[in-house]
C-alpha cells in the first residue's frame, strides 16, 4: 500500500502543481479583459466570461505592439514614450533598470543565462551550479585584477532568488549541461540529475 501511495503521489503532485501554476497565469492574464471597454468584454457580448480570453488578448497585444514598434512611426512613438518616462524621477530609474535587464536577457547576441557553470560557493570546499550573466562592469571592474566573469547563483528550490557574484574566470567551470537541465537539477534539490554525457568532462569556461 505504501508503494502504491507513493506512486500515486509522484503522478499527482507534478500534475497538481502544473495545473495550479497554469491556472494562476491564466487567471492573472484574464484580468486584462477588465481593461477593455464594457461593450467589448465577453460577459457583456455573450453573457458569460470565457476562461483564457485574457491570454488571447495578451498575445494579440504583444504581437501588435511588436508590429507597430518595428516600423519607423512606431520607433518614434517608442522614443517619445521613453523620453516622457525619463522625465519622471522614480519611474525613470525603475523603467531604465528593468529595460536594461530585459534587453540583456532577451538579446539574441547576449550571453546572459546561456551557460550553466560549476562554481565554489559558499566556501572553497563546496560546489554549486550557477549561470553566466556577463562580465563585471563599471568601477567594480577597475578593482578586479585578472579576468573575471559575472555569475548568478540561484537558490533551491526557488531559482528566482539568488546571489550575484563576480568570480575569477579560472575558477569557473563550464558544464556540458543545458540551462533547462541545470534549472531542473536546482529546483529538484539535486534529485533530478541531468543525463551523463559519455566521453565528456567539465572544461574551463571559454568564451
Amino acid at each position: 500500500m505504501r508503494r502504491y501511495f507513493i506512486t500515486g503521489l509522484l503522478i499527482w503532485i507534478p500534475l497538481s502543481i502544473t495545473f495550479m501554476v497554469l491556472a494562476w497565469i491564466v487567471g492573472t492574464l484574464d484580468q486584462i479583459i477588465d481593461w477593455l471597454p464594457n461593450g467589448l468584454q465577453p460577459r457583456h457580448l455573450l453573457g458569460f466570461n470565457i476562461p483564457g480570453a485574457g491570454v488571447v488578448v495578451a498575445l494579440l497585444l504583444v504581437l501588435s505592439t511588436g508590429l507597430i514598434a518595428a516600423n519607423v512611426i512606431g520607433q518614434k512613438l517608442v522614443r517619445f514614450w521613453e523620453g516622457l518616462l525619463s522625465r519622471i524621477p522614480v519611474v525613470k530609474s525603475l523603467y531604465n533598470g528593468v529595460k536594461q535587464v530585459s534587453d540583456t536577457l532577451f538579446s539574441s547576441s547576449g550571453q546572459a543565462f546561456r551557460k550553466a557553470l560549476l562554481v565554489r560557493y559558499p566556501h572553497q570546499d563546496s560546489w554549486t551550479i550557477a549561470f553566466l550573466t556577463g562580465k563585471p562592469g563599471g568601477d567594480a571592474a577597475n578593482h578586479l585584477e585578472g579576468e573575471y566573469v559575472s555569475v548568478y547563483v540561484p537558490t533551491t528550490p526557488n531559482p528566482t532568488s539568488g546571489f550575484f557574484l563576480m568570480m575569477a574566470k579560472a575558477d569557473v567551470i563550464e558544464l556540458d549541461m543545458s540551462v533547462d537541465e541545470a534549472l531542473k537539477y536546482i529546483i529538484s534539490m539535486g534529485v533530478v540529475a541531468p543525463p551523463a554525457r559519455n566521453g565528456t568532462s567539465p572544461i574551463l569556461l571559454n568564451q
